[in-house]
C-alpha cells in the first residue's frame, strides 16, 4: 500500500513543483486532478506538461492516479459540469471527451486508474432516462479504456446519481459482464452516507477497491475535514485494507486545507503511519 496526497489539495504554489517536497516528506504517490493549471485538455503545452509530470515521478520512484473531479473545468459556472448525467447530449459529450483526455493523461504517465463519477441530476428525467444516459456514457469511456489498457474506477459521491456503494453495486448490474468496472472509495463518504459498519459494506467489494481517498468526515455533511477530526473509525478501516491485502494507494483528500498544504500532508502522512506501522508490527 503506497501513501499519496491529492493535488487538488494543494494551493498557494506550483502543484508539479510541490510533488519535491511531497517526496522528501516520505509520500510515494500522487492523485493528480486534472485542472486548469494540471494537464488541461485546453492547455498549450500538453505535451510538455505531461512529459514532464512523467520525469517527476519516475525520478523519485513514484506512482500516480488520475483524477476527474475538478469544479470548474468544464464549465466556469456551474461546479462539476457537465457530467455523464446532464440533459443535453452536448455537455454529456463534452465530459465524455474530457474523460478520454484523462485516459490518454493515464496512459503517458502508468497510472494506477483513471476515477470518475456519475454527476449530479439537475433535471426532471426519469431514473430510466438518467440510467441510459449513464450507462451509454460509461460504455463509451469504458471501450476507449480498454484501447489504452487503463483501468477505470467508479466513485460513489454523496449527491450525485450514484451516492453510495449500493448505488454502484446497480451499476455494476445493469452495465453486465462485458465491462470491467473498479472501485474507488472515499472513506469519508461512507461515514457521510451512514454506509456502517464499513467493514461489511466493503467486504464483497475488496477485490474492485483498486483507489482510496483518505479523509475524515462527519455524518450526513459532506465536508472533507483533517483526519482524527470527524467519525471515521479508521482503526476498523485500515484493519479491512489489511486484511483484504490492499496493495493501491491511500490518497489524502482534504481540499479545504489547501491553503495550507503543506502542514495539512505532515500531519495527514504522520497519522497514516502511525496506522500502518501498527499494523505491520501485528
Amino acid at each position: 500500500m503506497r501513501v499519496g496526497f491529492s493535488t487538488n489539495s494543494i494551493g498557494e504554489t506550483d502543484v508539479l513543483q510541490s510533488l519535491c517536497l511531497l517526496h522528501e516528506m516520505g509520500y510515494q504517490s500522487m492523485a493528480i486532478t486534472l485542472d486548469r493549471h494540471v494537464l488541461s485538455p485546453s492547455g498549450d503545452n500538453v505535451v510538455t506538461d505531461v512529459s514532464a509530470w512523467k520525469s517527476a515521478l519516475e525520478s523519485r520512484g513514484m506512482t500516480c492516479v488520475i483524477e476527474t473531479g475538478a469544479r470548474y473545468l468544464l464549465n466556469a459556472r456551474m461546479k462539476h459540469e457537465p457530467t455523464l448525467v446532464s440533459s443535453t447530449a452536448e455537455g454529456r459529450h463534452k465530459r465524455i471527451s474530457f474523460l478520454k483526455h484523462a485516459i490518454d493523461m493515464a496512459a503517458h504517465l502508468n497510472a494506477r486508474c483513471v476515477s470518475l463519477w456519475s454527476g449530479v441530476v439537475h433535471d426532471a428525467a426519469p431514473e430510466r432516462e438518467l440510467w441510459r444516459r449513464l450507462l451509454d456514457g460509461m460504455a463509451e469511456v469504458l471501450d476507449y479504456a480498454a484501447g489504452k489498457n487503463i483501468r477505470i474506477a467508479f466513485e460513489p459521491e454523496p449527491g450525485m446519481f450514484i451516492d453510495t456503494v449500493s448505488r454502484f453495486e446497480t451499476l455494476i448490474e445493469r452495465l453486465g459482464d462485458r465491462y470491467e468496472v473498479h472501485l474507488t472509495i472515499d472513506v469519508g463518504h461512507l461515514v457521510c452516507m451512514g454506509e456502517c459498519p464499513m467493514n461489511e459494506v466493503l467486504k464483497p467489494w475488496q477485490d474492485r477497491i483498486i483507489n482510496v481517498h483518505i479523509d475524515d468526515m462527519l455524518a450526513c455533511r459532506h465536508e472533507h475535514i483533517p483526519l482524527g477530526k470527524g467519525e471515521v473509525d479508521f482503526d476498523s478501516f485500515f484493519n479491512f485494507l489489511f486484511n483484504s491485502e490492499y496493495q493501491e494507494g491511500l490518497y489524502v483528500e482534504l481540499p479545504r486545507q489547501s491553503h495550507y498544504w503543506f502542514e495539512s500532508a505532515s500531519g495527514s502522512l504522520a497519522f497514516l503511519q502511525r496506522h500502518i506501522s501498527r499494523r505491520t508490527k501485528e
